[in-house]
């Protein structure tokens, strides 16, 4: 089966996933977080220049109620709204702010984040009994060790409780003390039942984040920010990407940094479906999976 005319805009999305055959898309990897601390994180953005020595202009800026409706009409019908810790004492009221977050809302999928201080087995305990599906990991942005002993009891409730981790711990966009494929190739080491979503595949280390793909068979990439043209002028993925991913079926998640991303939600979409395009080994399963049928089994949907 030809693939269909990739969405030319937001607008056009409902008309692509359906021509997929498929009932909307599955997103593990979008941000709401509390209004005083979203304005932060924008204000951070638009220091952006500074930081990373260009512009990030957020698209979705807006009230917390819109951005929910511009998901609903894109036919995202399941997300994982991730939150991210930047010092102690967070993680808990993150963590439920999220779970609030998701009782108001059904088409959000619950989850929790961590870090590493005395009480994150507690309050992450709490929140995988209470049917937290992800949990969110951000070493870049929290500047923790990943390896941390006040961590390692957490990364076992998760293994044990087979609720995944999605982490950012790449490089990209600008490195960490405690960032690199190598350094949390450690974790899964010491806890290998552990399942995890590599964020940004490991962005700007893509070949090593499919390494670690080879070793540990718990471990996803998602495709967040991966591929748009925004990125490849920073971290250009290697020609031979499309190739690459023929090796793990089923093992590639929709994300995508929404709404924080200087550009319109259809060009990930539309840069999945290059990658579909570019090798006859992935065509449409690949696509089906990716922007559904994966994240869906990851998250434990029953949304078939």
């Amino acid at each position: 089966m030809d693939l269909p005319a990739p969405p030319d805009s937001d607008d056009d999305v409902p008309r692509w996933t359906a021509e997929l055959g498929l009932p909307g898309l599955v997103d593990a990897h979008v941000h709401f977080l509390p209004e005083r601390m979203l304005r932060k994180v924008w204000a951070y953005f638009d220091e952006a220049r500074e930081h990373y020595g260009r512009d990030w202009p957020i698209r979705y800026r807006l009230p917390q109620s819109e951005r929910v409706a511009v998901l609903r009409r894109l036919g995202v019908r399941r997300f994982a709204p991730l939150t991210y810790p930047h010092k102690p004492g967070m993680g808990r009221w993150l963590t439920e702010w999220a779970g609030e977050f998701c009782d108001e809302h059904p088409d959000a999928v619950r989850t929790a984040t961590l870090y590493p201080e005395p009480d994150v087995v507690d309050y992450l305990g709490a929140a995988v009994e209470k049917g937290a599906r992800l949990v969110k990991s951000h070493v870049q942005v929290g500047r923790y060790d990943p390896r941390d002993e006040l961590l390692r009891d957490a990364w076992g409730l998760l293994a044990e409780a087979g609720v995944p981790a999605i982490v950012h711990c790449g490089n990209g966009p600008i490195p960490g003390k405690y960032t690199g494929m190598d350094l949390f190739g450690e974790v899964l080491d010491a806890h290998p039942g552990l399942r995890v979503v590599i964020a940004h595949a490991g962005l700007p280390d893509y070949t090593g984040a499919l390494e670690i793909l080879r070793r540990h068979e718990n471990v996803l990439i998602d495709t967040t920010m991966v591929g748009t043209a925004f990125t490849e002028a920073m971290a250009p993925l290697p020609a031979e990407w499309p190739a690459l991913l023929t090796e793990f079926p089923g093992r590639v998640v929709l994300g995508t940094d929404f709404p924080n991303i200087p550009y319109e939600y259809a060009e990930q979409l539309r840069t999945i479906q290059s990658w579909a395009a570019a090798d006859d080994r992935l065509g449409l399963a690949f696509l089906r999976s990716v922007l559904h049928d994966a994240p869906s089994a990851l998250l434990g949907l029953d949304d078939q």
